[in-house]
């Protein structure tokens, strides 16, 4: 796998998981789309960490810079 994502949307990723699991764990949000939520906050965590989105892969997107050589 080679990175396709960038500083800023790891970390805008990281930003919207942490902010997903508190509304779950505040009762904000319930239910299924609480559920849902935590799932996605569960893969933009992964992803982050990975620095790899698999749909970026199919449509050729990148987020990180390229080195020239």
């Amino acid at each position: 796998m080679k990175k396709n994502m960038g500083s800023a949307d790891k970390i805008i990723r990281f930003v919207l998981a942490i902010i997903f699991v508190a509304l779950y764990f505040t009762g904000t949000v319930t239910g299924t789309l609480g559920i849902v939520l935590l799932v996605l906050a569960g893969v933009f965590v992964l992803t982050s960490l990975v620095s790899f989105c698999p749909l970026y892969a199919p449509f050729g997107l990148k987020t990180c810079k390229t080195s020239v050589e």
